[in-house]
Protein backbone atom coordinates (compact mmCIF):
# COMPACT_ATOMS: atom_id res chain seq x y z
CA UNK A 1 0.00 0.00 0.00
CA UNK A 2 1.24 3.27 -1.25
CA UNK A 3 0.81 6.80 0.84
CA UNK A 4 -0.57 9.30 -0.65
CA UNK A 5 1.97 12.14 -2.27
CA UNK A 6 0.65 16.02 -2.23
CA UNK A 7 1.67 17.70 -4.75
CA UNK A 8 4.05 20.81 -3.60
CA UNK A 9 1.75 23.44 -4.00
CA UNK A 10 -0.67 21.58 -1.31
CA UNK A 11 2.57 20.75 1.24
CA UNK A 12 3.58 24.20 0.93
CA UNK A 13 0.13 25.52 2.33
CA UNK A 14 -0.19 22.58 4.22
CA UNK A 15 3.47 23.83 6.20
CA UNK A 16 2.29 27.08 6.29
CA UNK A 17 -1.22 26.90 7.70
CA UNK A 18 0.97 24.68 10.29
CA UNK A 19 3.47 27.42 10.98
CA UNK A 20 0.46 30.43 11.39
CA UNK A 21 -1.33 27.87 14.20
CA UNK A 22 1.87 28.04 16.06
CA UNK A 23 2.34 31.12 15.91
CA UNK A 24 -1.15 32.36 16.44
CA UNK A 25 -0.75 30.04 19.35
CA UNK A 26 2.46 31.21 20.76
CA UNK A 27 1.00 34.81 20.77
CA UNK A 28 -2.21 34.04 22.58
CA UNK A 29 0.03 32.28 25.41
CA UNK A 30 2.28 35.29 25.61
CA UNK A 31 -0.58 37.91 25.68
CA UNK A 32 -2.31 35.21 28.47
CA UNK A 33 1.11 35.71 30.61
CA UNK A 34 1.68 39.21 30.08
CA UNK A 35 -2.05 40.12 30.81
CA UNK A 36 -2.50 42.75 33.27
CA UNK A 37 -3.65 41.03 36.60
CA UNK A 38 -2.10 43.17 39.65
CA UNK A 39 -4.89 45.80 40.74
CA UNK A 40 -3.71 48.86 42.15
CA UNK A 41 -6.49 50.43 44.04
CA UNK A 42 -5.11 53.15 46.66
CA UNK A 43 -8.55 54.04 47.70
CA UNK A 44 -9.60 50.53 49.00
CA UNK A 45 -13.11 50.14 50.33
CA UNK A 46 -13.33 53.88 51.68
CA UNK A 47 -15.67 56.71 50.22
CA UNK A 48 -14.12 59.99 48.98
CA UNK A 49 -17.29 61.36 50.99
CA UNK A 50 -15.09 60.15 54.01
CA UNK A 51 -11.80 61.00 53.03
CA UNK A 52 -12.30 64.44 52.16
CA UNK A 53 -13.47 66.69 55.47
CA UNK A 54 -15.87 69.57 55.09
CA UNK A 55 -13.80 72.02 56.16
CA UNK A 56 -10.35 72.32 54.82
CA UNK A 57 -8.04 75.31 56.23
CA UNK A 58 -10.18 78.44 56.56
CA UNK A 59 -12.79 76.84 53.85
CA UNK A 60 -16.44 75.57 54.89
CA UNK A 61 -18.24 72.95 52.84
CA UNK A 62 -21.00 74.69 51.32
CA UNK A 63 -22.86 72.73 48.30
CA UNK A 64 -22.41 69.83 46.53
CA UNK A 65 -23.71 71.84 43.17
CA UNK A 66 -23.56 73.82 40.67
CA UNK A 67 -20.05 72.72 39.44
CA UNK A 68 -18.82 71.99 35.45
CA UNK A 69 -18.93 68.04 34.99
CA UNK A 70 -18.33 65.59 32.38
CA UNK A 71 -21.88 64.77 30.26
CA UNK A 72 -23.49 61.51 31.32
CA UNK A 73 -22.31 59.52 28.05
CA UNK A 74 -18.16 60.88 29.44
CA UNK A 75 -19.15 60.02 32.57
CA UNK A 76 -20.86 56.35 31.37
CA UNK A 77 -17.53 55.64 29.25
CA UNK A 78 -14.94 57.38 32.01
CA UNK A 79 -16.20 54.12 34.32
CA UNK A 80 -15.80 56.06 37.68
CA UNK A 81 -15.78 54.36 40.79
CA UNK A 82 -16.58 57.53 42.83
CA UNK A 83 -17.48 60.84 41.75
CA UNK A 84 -17.17 64.02 44.35
CA UNK A 85 -17.84 67.78 43.70
CA UNK A 86 -18.14 70.27 46.25
CA UNK A 87 -18.33 74.09 46.67
CA UNK A 88 -16.07 75.73 49.64
CA UNK A 89 -16.49 79.28 50.75
CA UNK A 90 -14.01 80.68 53.26
CA UNK A 91 -16.34 83.71 53.84
CA UNK A 92 -15.68 85.84 50.73
CA UNK A 93 -14.26 83.56 47.77
CA UNK A 94 -15.60 80.18 46.99
CA UNK A 95 -13.54 76.91 45.79
CA UNK A 96 -14.75 74.17 43.58
CA UNK A 97 -13.61 70.98 44.22
CA UNK A 98 -14.08 67.67 41.87
CA UNK A 99 -12.17 64.71 42.46
CA UNK A 100 -13.26 61.59 39.78
CA UNK A 101 -12.01 58.09 41.05
CA UNK A 102 -11.33 55.35 39.34
CA UNK A 103 -10.36 51.59 39.46
CA UNK A 104 -11.48 49.89 36.76
CA UNK A 105 -11.07 45.85 37.45
CA UNK A 106 -10.72 45.43 33.51
CA UNK A 107 -7.77 47.09 33.07
CA UNK A 108 -9.38 49.80 31.16
CA UNK A 109 -9.29 53.17 32.12
CA UNK A 110 -10.51 56.34 30.80
CA UNK A 111 -10.26 59.68 32.37
CA UNK A 112 -11.76 62.66 31.04
CA UNK A 113 -9.55 65.95 31.50
CA UNK A 114 -11.69 69.23 32.07
CA UNK A 115 -10.47 70.25 28.96
CA UNK A 116 -13.38 68.21 27.20
CA UNK A 117 -16.15 68.84 29.67
CA UNK A 118 -15.94 72.42 29.64
CA UNK A 119 -15.55 72.56 26.03
CA UNK A 120 -18.90 70.53 26.18
CA UNK A 121 -20.75 73.50 28.53
CA UNK A 122 -19.66 76.27 25.78
CA UNK A 123 -16.72 77.61 27.59
CA UNK A 124 -13.96 79.03 26.03
CA UNK A 125 -10.30 77.75 27.13
CA UNK A 126 -7.42 79.91 27.16
CA UNK A 127 -3.82 80.16 29.19
CA UNK A 128 -2.42 76.08 29.18
CA UNK A 129 0.20 76.08 31.47
CA UNK A 130 1.99 74.16 33.80
CA UNK A 131 2.29 75.41 37.33
CA UNK A 132 4.13 74.05 40.65
CA UNK A 133 2.33 73.58 43.46
CA UNK A 134 4.51 74.35 47.00
CA UNK A 135 3.72 71.53 49.24
CA UNK A 136 4.62 72.41 52.95
CA UNK A 137 7.20 69.79 52.60
CA UNK A 138 10.44 70.22 50.21
CA UNK A 139 8.16 68.16 47.64
CA UNK A 140 6.00 69.83 45.14
CA UNK A 141 3.49 69.23 42.36
CA UNK A 142 3.10 70.34 38.98
CA UNK A 143 -0.43 70.44 37.82
CA UNK A 144 -1.73 72.03 34.44
CA UNK A 145 -3.77 75.61 34.62
CA UNK A 146 -6.35 76.93 32.26
CA UNK A 147 -9.02 79.71 32.06
CA UNK A 148 -12.56 79.12 30.74
CA UNK A 149 -14.82 82.10 30.11
CA UNK A 150 -18.10 81.75 29.20
CA UNK A 151 -20.53 84.86 29.34
CA UNK A 152 -19.52 87.08 32.05
CA UNK A 153 -17.78 84.12 33.76
CA UNK A 154 -14.12 83.61 34.09
CA UNK A 155 -13.14 80.52 36.00
CA UNK A 156 -9.59 79.63 37.08
CA UNK A 157 -8.73 75.98 36.64
CA UNK A 158 -5.75 73.59 38.35
CA UNK A 159 -5.95 70.15 37.84
CA UNK A 160 -3.76 67.22 37.57
CA UNK A 161 -4.68 63.23 37.14
CA UNK A 162 -3.05 60.31 39.07
CA UNK A 163 -2.65 57.11 37.40
CA UNK A 164 -1.10 54.53 39.69
CA UNK A 165 2.03 56.51 40.86
CA UNK A 166 2.44 58.85 38.27
CA UNK A 167 1.19 62.30 37.52
CA UNK A 168 0.81 63.01 32.92
CA UNK A 169 0.58 66.07 32.22
CA UNK A 170 -1.32 65.31 28.60
CA UNK A 171 -3.59 63.23 27.34
CA UNK A 172 -0.55 61.31 25.22
CA UNK A 173 1.44 61.25 28.47
CA UNK A 174 -1.39 59.95 30.48
CA UNK A 175 -2.15 57.31 28.04
CA UNK A 176 1.35 56.27 27.78
CA UNK A 177 1.66 55.66 31.18
CA UNK A 178 -0.99 53.81 31.22
CA UNK A 179 0.48 50.98 28.54
CA UNK A 180 3.82 51.03 30.54
CA UNK A 181 2.00 49.61 33.74
CA UNK A 182 -0.19 47.57 31.63
CA UNK A 183 2.99 45.71 30.07
CA UNK A 184 3.84 45.27 33.84
CA UNK A 185 1.01 43.23 34.75
CA UNK A 186 -0.59 46.49 36.47
CA UNK A 187 -4.16 47.08 36.55
CA UNK A 188 -3.40 51.80 38.17
CA UNK A 189 -6.35 52.94 39.48
CA UNK A 190 -6.85 57.03 38.43
CA UNK A 191 -7.94 59.61 40.46
CA UNK A 192 -8.68 63.67 38.65
CA UNK A 193 -8.72 66.50 40.87
CA UNK A 194 -9.72 69.67 40.12
CA UNK A 195 -9.83 73.06 41.91
CA UNK A 196 -11.27 76.06 40.45
CA UNK A 197 -12.32 79.26 41.77
CA UNK A 198 -14.29 81.94 39.75
CA UNK A 199 -13.53 85.78 39.46
CA UNK A 200 -10.28 86.44 40.54
CA UNK A 201 -7.67 87.70 39.26
CA UNK A 202 -5.12 85.12 37.88
CA UNK A 203 -2.32 85.64 40.35
CA UNK A 204 -4.79 85.94 43.48
CA UNK A 205 -6.52 83.11 42.23
CA UNK A 206 -3.69 80.64 41.32
CA UNK A 207 -2.71 81.76 45.21
CA UNK A 208 -5.66 81.37 46.54
CA UNK A 209 -5.97 77.67 45.00
CA UNK A 210 -2.91 76.61 45.63
CA UNK A 211 -3.69 77.41 49.09
CA UNK A 212 -6.41 75.23 49.09
CA UNK A 213 -5.01 72.50 47.35
CA UNK A 214 -1.84 72.51 50.00
CA UNK A 215 -4.48 72.31 53.29
CA UNK A 216 -6.41 69.82 51.36
CA UNK A 217 -3.70 67.22 51.37
CA UNK A 218 -2.73 67.69 54.24
CA UNK A 219 -6.15 67.41 56.18
CA UNK A 220 -6.25 64.15 53.81
CA UNK A 221 -4.78 61.13 56.05
CA UNK A 222 -1.22 60.07 55.78
CA UNK A 223 -1.80 56.56 54.35
CA UNK A 224 -4.63 58.09 51.90
CA UNK A 225 -2.60 61.09 50.56
CA UNK A 226 -1.25 58.57 47.50
CA UNK A 227 -5.20 58.69 46.80
CA UNK A 228 -4.39 62.24 45.16
CA UNK A 229 -0.70 62.86 44.48
CA UNK A 230 2.14 60.01 43.36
Amino acid sequence: MTEAVLPPERALLSRRQVLTGVLMASAAAVAAVRKPNIRVNYLGNHDLEDVVPKRIGRWNFVTNSGLVIPPNDQLQLALYSQLLTRVYSDGNNSIELLIAYSAAETGFLQVHRPEFCYTAAGYQLSDFALHKVQMPSAHSLTANTLTASRDASTEKLLYWVRIGDHIPHSWAQQKLIFAEDNLRRLIPDAALIRISTVGLADPQALATIDEFTREMIASVSAPLRRVFVA
